[in-house]
């Protein structure tokens, strides 16, 4: 195979933009591009980049009501009640010039990446403008309108895949593609989440393990405000690599949400970049392991666009086209002076945080006093069974 990474792009994709005073800003994906350019990634050899088109309304109802496709199209001529109906014109997601000519684009992007992997055009496949893993069947949620995770992971569905691993590493709690396949025992669905008692959406709790016909289908690891690396990458090998192990997928999704660091202003966990990116390299490696090495991978949450976004979704991407970023890598001079210009704010000047974490595994041993580790026999004891896996050890 002679594409190791496809990225779907076009300057287009950040016109998905609500506004210059919300937080999730379009800026973080230019900047991310910009760096991995300039940093050599997007113009390794095995990474092609890929002209975007809109989805179909027919690939936008694999997912979303066709009623709630049209207010979207139609949202400047709805009423206040309408808009309320489909949350829309919140504070979350107010109304924008475009929206959905701007989320069907991300959609496309999302839905090409998965046909090359699931065709064998690609190896690996990112949309870093995707992951809007809120977007419910008929409303709009935490900043996301259609929901291009779960419209992907149904068209893998469509195109015959039997068994689709979903891991989302984003603060918040994948809510919108767990409701998605809910029910669905082709979707393993695994979310590692701030606690919902002090952090939005306030859902993801380990009970919420799956449908009647699904059960240990969904799992949600709630780990308490202030985890840092060393912890949250204690948690992470407890839970995905053995479930992936008993699961066995075909293809492996994964959502990269960096509202994880500790510098991001909405969520409240203490992870550094150092440690975000060996949650990536592992779910690269797990790729390889367990999915024949096919890997579809999105962008999501993060909300410090200039310090945090850019450096992670740029390690990302070069794990993801097996040409790693050294740690300690500065950053180029003309891209902080982008960044500077684009955003305001001076960026950091090295690729890491400066940290190298070292987790305890989980092997070694279960600890009653750890807050962490009582968060993470929760989620053992409510899916593990199911999957033929022990508990504890």
């Amino acid at each position: 195979m002679d594409t190791t990474l496809l990225v779907p792009w076009d300057e287009a994709l950040t016109s998905y933009d609500f506004g210059h005073d919300h937080p999730l800003a379009p800026v973080r994906v230019a900047l991310t591009m910009r760096l991995a350019r300039e940093l050599g990634v997007l113009d390794a050899a095995g990474v092609v980049m890929a002209p975007v088109t809109a989805a179909t309304d027919r690939v936008l109802e694999l997912v979303h009501g066709p009623e709630y496709i049209a207010a979207v199209k139609n949202v400047a001529h709805t009423t206040r009640s309408e808009r309320s109906r489909y949350g829309l014109g919140t504070d979350d997601n107010p109304v924008f010039p475009g929206m959905h000519e701007a989320s069907a684009l991300v959609v496309g992007a999302s839905v090409a990446a998965a046909d090359a992997v699931w065709s064998g055009a690609a190896n690996h496949a990112a949309n870093m403008a995707g992951g809007l893993h809120h977007a419910m069947r008929t409303h709009a949620s935490g900043f996301c309108l259609y929901n291009d995770v779960s419209i992907a992971i149904a068209r893998l569905l469509e195109q015959g895949a039997a068994r689709i691993a979903y891991v989302d590493i984003d603060a918040h709690h994948g809510d919108g593609v767990q409701s998605a396949f809910y029910d669905d025992p082709r979707v393993l669905t695994i979310s590692m989440h701030e606690h919902p008692s002090t952090l939005f959406p306030g859902t993801g709790l380990p009970e919420e393990s799956g449908g009647r016909d699904a059960q240990g289908m969904s799992v949600n690891v709630a780990l308490p405000a202030g985890t840092r690396d060393a912890h949250w990458l204690r948690a992470f090998d407890a839970i995905v690599p053995p479930l992936l192990k008993a699961f066995r997928p075909q293809i492996l999704v994964t959502q990269h949400g960096c509202d994880s660091h500790a510098l991001d202003p909405l969520a409240h966990l203490m992870l550094t970049i150092d440690g975000q990116r060996m949650a990536a390299e592992a779910l690269h490696r797990l790729a390889h392991e367990h999915a024949e090495g096919r890997w579809l991978l999105f962008g999501g949450g993060g909300y410090a666009v200039v310090d945090v976004v850019p450096r992670i979704w740029t390690h990302v991407l070069a794990e993801a086209a097996h040409r790693p970023i050294p740690p300690d890598t500065e950053l180029p001079e003309s891209w902080r002076s982008f960044a500077a210009q684009r955003a305001g704010r001076l960026a950091p000047r090295s690729m890491s945080d400066g940290q190298q974490p070292q987790p305890r595994p989980w092997a070694n041993g279960f600890d009653p006093a750890d807050p962490i580790d009582r968060a993470v026999l929760a989620t053992r004891r409510a899916v593990f069974p199911q999957h033929g896996l022990e508990v504890v050890h």
